[in-house]
Order: structure tokens, then C-alpha cells, then sequence
């Protein structure tokens, strides 16, 4: 049976449109690409991958990328952040893949950004890659390190922009658990238009956290109701990643308060942001460019006004497409057998609709 999306059971987060495929993948110039690594050898098993977010088309090191990022729970491994912070810029695809495994395809970004650019690492300064990650060892063989650079390198030139992004058990979230259940990549996507023209936000997360009596949709409290039995996550509390992506002209601080709201659509689902779990937020504005070598000693950027409503539209669109995007990552993702015969069940769509009383 093919998988349906949230949305195809009528079911629907907010009241802001969607964009045309509902993905990152909306926001013009943004792509996305999977490496699924799902194979069974002598005495392991390994469920994992590499997932490669692309800011625009062109060569992000020459054309630097708005961004700022937020950490809900700093329980992570993530990479690039520190320096994203204090720069307000992203130069980098930006990866996902396993705690274990961020070594590897950082190395893999770098390399594949070097072939890009001669400059890099010589008379044009260091590369600043972002690579976030999540704990998938219950399904997947993290200490085997299955996953190398040229995976990386696979993830980025298999990127597409403007199509539908393939989510559930994928690139890095073939080995991810979420509220007990088979987790994964998802995303979502909102529309705002601004003096007649067409803006998106678009968000994908990797889920990879939550006890399943938390599990919250659309305010029901649906886990503590049930009946199947969830894979307990024992020492493990996970983790989540969140990208969020728009092409609206923002700066770096409008940035960081929007991603500040991505933790709204994470917390609608009832996430408390365990102990041990790296909840981390990556935002970005290909809306603003800044050049590496800039010709002139001033830069001029454009940013929203602050006054009116279209910053609360923007805080909105994040926490309804984070949400929408959560509950697409388990609504597509398979059924998973994995390391130590550890099995994880797809989610029970039709059980949660009965609770919701929806036919």
C-alpha cells in the first residue's frame, strides 16, 4: 500500500496555504537530496544515510547564504553552528545523517565543495560545512561507520529543486524512531503572498525522538490511546533536526526569532525536549545573498519591516510547517527491521483517525 501524506486523510495543520508540492523544495532554488543506505551483511544490519539540503543553485561558498540557527536542547554533535551564529551566514550544503557518521560527511561536503571551488583551503580562506545528526543505533549498525564521504558527495549531486521531496524512511532517516513509531525525514511547506507576490517557508526535519504516550496531533492527545506497543527508546531520548528555508528577504536576527517558533510546531506534537535529546534549528534566507569578495567596503541587504503583520505570519508559517512536516516524517515511513532484530512499526493511521473520530 502506497503511503499517503498528512494532508490526503483531510487532515490539515493551520490555515496558511501550503506551496506547490508542500516541501523545502517550494522555496525557489532550494534542493534536496537522499543516499539510502539499507543493507543486511554477516552479523549486522545497517539503516541509515545522508540527506543534502542546497540553498540555491549556484556555489554557496562565492554566495553565502542569511542563516542563524537555535538550540532547543543541545544534547548533539552538530557541526558549523558556532560559526554560523557569529557570521549570520550559511557557505555549506547543509547534511543529515547519524551521530557517528558526522566526521565522514563533513569530510564528503568538503571535499565535494573543494572540486567546486579552488579556493577553498587556499587563497580564499577555510570552509564553514553544517552537518546536524540524530542517534539511529536501535535500528541501525552506528559503530560499523557504513556511511563514508563519497555518500555525502552522492547526497549533494543527487539533489532536486522544485520537486517532492521523498520523506519517511530515507537518506538519513531510513534508521530514525519517532514517538515509538517508524520515523524519518518529512517536511512541509506555507505560502505568504507580500504586495502580490509569492514567498515560501518551507521546513524538513529529521525525526528521531518522543515517548509514544506524548504523541500529540493536532491537540488530541492520540499516544496515550494506542493500543499498539511502541518501541521503548531506553537510554536513547533522540533528537530532532529542523530546517527551516524561506526566500523572504530576512537578516540573520529575523532569523534566529523564526527559528526561535520552529520549537512551537515541535512542542504541538508533545515533544518536552528530553534530557538527551539535540533539538537543534538550522534557518536560512536565500532571499539574501552576501558574496564572498565583495567589491565595495558596504553591503546593502533587504529585510522585512517588523511592525505590521507579516513578521507573526512568518512565526506562524514555521510552527504549522514544522508541525505538518513532523507528522509527515511517520505517516511515510515503512515499517523497519533492523539491528539486533529490532523492529519498528509504520504508524497506525487508520487507528489514530478512529480516535480522532474522523472516517
Amino acid at each position: 500500500m502506497s503511503k499517503k501524506r498528512f494532508r490526503d486523510y483531510g487532515l490539515v495543520v493551520g490555515k496558511l496555504p501550503t506551496g506547490k508540492h508542500n516541501s523545502i523544495t517550494d522555496v525557489p532554488g532550494v534542493a534536496v537530496g537522499h543516499v539510502t543506505l539499507k543493507m543486511d551483511l554477516q552479523g549486522t544490519n545497517v539503516r541509515t544515510g545522508v540527506t543534502a539540503i542546497l540553498p540555491h543553485q549556484g556555489n554557496p561558498f562565492r554566495d553565502k547564504v542569511v542563516a542563524a540557527t537555535h538550540v532547543i536542547n543541545g544534547f548533539g554533535k552538530t557541526t558549523g553552528l558556532m560559526q554560523v551564529n557569529e557570521l549570520g551566514t550559511i557557505e555549506s550544503p547543509i547534511m543529515l545523517t547519524n551521530t557517528f557518521s558526522v566526521p565522514a560527511v563533513t569530510e564528503g561536503a568538503l571535499q565535494y565543495m573543494m572540486e567546486l571551488d579552488e579556493g577553498i583551503g587556499d587563497k580564499d580562506g577555510s570552509l564553514n560545512v553544517v552537518t546536524g545528526e540524530c542517534n539511529d543505533k536501535m535500528l541501525n549498525d552506528m559503530r560499523g561507520l557504513h556511511v563514508g564521504p563519497e555518500h555525502a558527495v552522492q547526497a549533494i549531486r543527487q539533489a532536486q529543486s522544485d520537486h517532492p521531496v521523498p520523506e519517511g524512511a530515507v537518506g538519513a532517516g531510513t534508521g530514525m524512531v519517532c514517538f515509538g513509531y517508524k520515523g524519518g525525514i518529512g517536511t512541509s511547506s506555507r505560502r505568504l503572498t507580500v504586495e502580490g507576490h509569492d514567498y515560501h517557508i518551507g521546513v524538513l526535519v529529521l525525526t528521531n525522538y518522543g515517548l509514544g504516550d506524548d504523541l500529540t496531533i493536532l491537540g488530541h492527545p492520540v499516544g496515550a490511546f494506542l493500543r499498539q506497543k511502541t518501541l521503548e527508546r531506553g537510554n536513547n531520548d533522540g533528537s530532532i533536526i529542523i530546517v527551516v528555508s524561506t526566500d523572504l528577504p530576512l537578516d540573520a536576527r529575523q532569523l534566529q526569532r523564526i527559528a526561535k517558533r520552529a520549537s512551537f510546531g515541535l512542542a504541538r506534537t508533545g515533544s518536552i525536549a528530553h534530557h538527551g535529546s539535540g533539538d537543534i534549528v538550522i534557518a536560512f534566507s536565500n532571499g539574501n545573498r552576501i558574496p564572498h569578495t565583495p567589491e565595495t567596503a558596504f553591503i546593502t541587504l533587504k529585510s522585512i519591516r517588523e511592525d505590521g503583520p507579516l513578521m507573526s505570519e512568518c512565526f506562524r508559517a514555521t510552527a504549522d510547517a514544522t508541525e505538518e512536516a513532523i507528522y509527515n516524517s511517520l505517516l511515510m515511513a515503512e515499517t523497519t527491521l533492523g539491528r539486533g532484530g529490532s523492529e519498528v512499526h509504520s504508524f497506525p493511521i487508520e487507528e489514530v483517525l478512529s480516535i480522532l473520530r474522523i472516517p
